[in-house]
């Protein structure tokens, strides 16, 4: 009876993969400039995307799979669910993770440097006259990404060297998360890259996520620039053209040809409209551009499509509003509850062990989970939102370095380098999301999912299997905090927020960190 929910879940979780990778496509093939299409960057960019978004959207695979175990009415295990089962699911989830862990930390700190390098590498000139060989181009490539390499071997070093909090802990009755103290040093190498991986992604997480979520529905409500054709922006232009170039005429016949003979301040005003002038003369050719697209038979179709399709698009971005709105009121009320209730404060990372204020996200997920996949279609939608969100955010603001734009991210513009860019971007976003989503948004529902306890009072006996058919009001949601011996036995937690609170039990600061930008999130949306 064990095996076949697991395969179910197993399998629908792989057909997401495909739709995971259609989606990762549809990305990478509307952004990418036409004419400088790569292989080795298409690849690299759907590999990357794909990767991750597995793995945080393996979170409800994981609740699925340790809520099987449970009968939530009675607040009891099922009888296929030994511990010998049970430690099967955890350690197959595990292995999961871990791969897909080691997978998205080489992705996003090696083979997309490499892949950056090896197209900047590439000199059509000396390839066509044979000076350019693959094996020299691959190891000159090698030699850039070599940092990369170095850096991403110390990450693991420091991870693996760090020594283990010890007694920190004690006395905050959390004995729960006191097995979190890692003495695996590979496990706790892994935890510690994580770790610093989340925290470089939360700057861009804070940036870019909260600017686009708050933006994402705006952009589908307005009415887009296009409209007739492009006609009424370029008549615009050119009318104001007319009055720059008018003004410019009367300046000029002021001082019948020499401006020095002008005051400082119809100097200025000349400067300032011969850079006006550019700027339109600019603007009139690529509006007379956007005339001329719209005026082919495609462009023609896909314009009417969008125009009958335009109130979905508005219902749409109505729902991802209020989708959002609900979103950040359920983190501000998880990040109150965290400052307010978590016992050991900054000293675990404000780990909270019980939900104490009423979360709606967290309890749509978990009751949704009675109904699965419906928690999996919830969920799936809450991390695209997310995720389009911050594609939206890093089109509008671009990639920069401080205040400076390095390269501008438009559909059908974008640039091999500026594509790998963003895919790294994305992905360091997702780590952050990856830590908020669990941890912030749905905490109950990440950690345990809908599973249950008996709360009678036992006489110790572990093996012990309470009977609750009668006293409903004695099953309760499992929690870290609770003290009772046949709950220890019977809830499980997931194998994600165990390996999150491995990380800021291990390593506080990454805790500390984490907790603050949720306010700055909150703060910038």
């Amino acid at each position: 009876m064990a095996l076949l929910p697991a395969s179910l879940i197993w399998a629908a979780y792989a057909i997401l993969i495909f739709v995971l990778i259609t989606v990762a496509s549809i990305f990478v093939y509307l952004y990418q400039k036409p004419e400088d299409r790569a292989p080795s960057v298409t690849i690299t960019c759907i590999a990357s995307i794909t990767t991750l978004l597995a793995t945080v959207l393996l979170l409800p695979v994981d609740i699925a799979l340790i809520s099987s175990t449970n009968i939530p009415a009675l607040g009891q295990r099922k009888e296929w669910a030994t511990q010998d089962e049970v430690d099967k699911i955890l350690f197959s989830l595990s292995t999961a993770y871990y791969l897909l862990y080691t997978l998205d930390a080489l992705l996003c700190l090696v083979v997309i440097p490499f892949t950056y390098f090896w197209y900047e590498e590439y000199d059509e000139v000396a390839a066509e006259a044979g000076e350019q060989t693959l094996c020299r181009r691959f190891w000159a490539t090698l030699k850039y990404t070599l940092s990369f390499i170095v850096i991403t071997i110390l990450l693991f070093a420091v991870g693996f060297l760090i020594p283990a909090p010890k007694g920190e802990n004690d006395g905050s009755g959390l004995d729960f998360f006191k097995k979190l103290l890692s003495e695996n040093r590979g496990e706790r190498a892994l935890t510690f890259t994580l770790g610093l991986l989340i925290t470089i992604g939360m700057a861009l997480y804070v940036l870019y996520t909260s600017t686009g979520l708050a933006l994402l529905p705006i952009k589908l409500i307005k009415r887009p620039r296009y409209t007739s054709g492009g006609y009424l922006e370029t008549r615009t232009t050119e009318v104001q053209l007319e009055i720059n170039r008018e003004r410019q005429r009367q300046l000029e016949n002021r001082c019948g040809g020499n401006p020095e003979i002008l005051s400082s301040k119809d100097r200025r005003e000349l400067d300032s409209l011969v850079r006006d002038e550019r700027t339109l003369i600019r603007r009139q050719r690529l509006a007379g551009e956007l005339a001329a697209d719209n005026q082919a038979w495609p462009t023609k179709i896909r314009l009417k499509i969008e125009t009958a399709l335009r109130p979905f698009k508005i219902l749409i971005g109505i729902i991802i509003f209020m989708a959002a709105l609900v979103t950040c009121v359920s983190m501000l009320l998880t990040m109150i509850d965290k400052a307010r209730n978590s016992l050991c404060k900054h000293r675990c990372g404000y780990i909270l062990g019980s939900i104490n204020i009423f979360n709606p996200v967290n309890w749509a997920l978990v009751q949704s989970a009675k109904a699965i996949p419906a928690d999996y279609v919830i969920f799936t939608a809450i991390v695209l939102m997310f995720f389009c969100g911050t594609i939206v955010g890093i089109t509008t603001i671009g990639v920069r370095l401080f205040f400076l734009r390095i390269f501008q991210v438009r559909p059908g513009h974008t640039s091999p380098q500026a594509l790998l860019l963003t895919t790294a971007m994305l992905m360091l976003s997702v780590f952050a999301l990856n830590y908020s989503i669990p941890m912030v948004i749905a905490p109950q529902y990440a950690t345990f999912g809908r599973q249950t306890f008996c709360d009678r009072v036992s006489d110790g006996s572990l093996g012990e299997q309470l009977d609750c058919s009668n006293t409903r009001q004695l099953v309760k949601p499992c929690s870290e905090m609770t003290s009772n011996l046949a709950a220890r036995r019977i809830c499980i937690p997931s194998v994600t927020s165990t390996f999150l609170n491995r990380v800021t039990i291990n390593f506080p600061f990454f805790g500390a960190i984490f907790f603050a930008s949720q306010f700055v999130f909150l703060g910038c949306f």
